[in-house]
């Protein structure tokens, strides 16, 4: 025996759920098929200390890739193409697109954010806060330089977290300006402010070292005098250690 109770629950079920489908391609479809694009919208991820890329450089490579979608129809952009090309790109880490019912297309940028330029063994590149060689674009950025003995694992995997300390932090971001690693793989600092030279010892525990030195800065040399010493050690954990110019 037909249930037609059951009959009708299902069929008004189904009815209703193609409404929905309608509806919601009515009210979706027009906006893409009468409007056309007029700007599109990029936004970086915020850097410290500054980044290689702007806005510009991103609406240059839609251009030059053929992909800027001012002027089409938003029904004919196609937002996953314009992500893969821009996540090629060797600067981009990471890009999300979207429409606007305005008109405009919205691009969200994460740039793969260097934190120390290595000059050392005939090479020139970069080290990301990721941990990630980027090789030299020719784009100028504010960074510490290290040079010295480096290999590029050494690079890679010592002098990128040692870069994220001190580009992150402002008072080392403006003081330090080179990094050198001697041949047994220890480090030395060159400051910016002061005739001296910063010896750090073996890479381990260098934000607390940092911050040593920071307290010296502050309470000695603040009295001393900023030239007094030529070398200062913050090697051994609870001691500083300093050589008379």
């Amino acid at each position: 025996m037909v249930n037609w109770k059951k009959v009708f629950t299902i069929t008004f079920s189904v009815i209703i759920g193609i409404y929905l489908v309608l509806a919601v391609t009515a009210f979706n479809n027009p906006i893409e098929r009468d409007l056309v694009c007029n700007n599109v919208q990029v936004s970086i991820e915020g850097t410290v200390g500054g980044g290689f890329l702007t806005a510009d450089d991103v609406r240059r490579t839609l251009t030059e890739q053929q992909l800027n979608p001012v002027g089409k129809c938003l029904a004919d952009v196609n937002l996953r193409d314009i992500e893969e090309r821009l996540e090629a790109q060797e600067l981009i880490d990471e890009a999300e697109c979207y429409k606007t019912q305005g008109g405009s297309v919205s691009i969200r940028i994460r740039e793969r954010v260097p934190v120390m330029r290595v000059m050392a063994n005939g090479q020139d590149y970069y080290v990301d806060r990721d941990g990630k060689a980027l090789r030299n674009t020719g784009y100028v950025c504010n960074l510490v330089v290290a040079t010295g003995s480096i290999s590029t694992d050494y690079a890679t995997r010592v002098l990128a977290p040692i870069g994220r300390i001190i580009m992150t932090d402002d008072f080392w971001r403006n003081q330090i300006e080179q990094v050198n690693v001697l041949p047994d793989s220890t480090i030395e600092m060159v400051p910016r402010v002061g005739e001296h030279i910063i010896y750090i010892g073996q890479p381990v525990g260098v934000t607390r070292k940092l911050e040593r030195l920071r307290k010296f800065y502050r309470y000695g040399l603040s009295q001393a005098g900023w030239n007094k010493y030529s070398r200062i050690s913050v090697e051994f954990n609870n001691q500083i250690v300093c050589k008379r110019r």
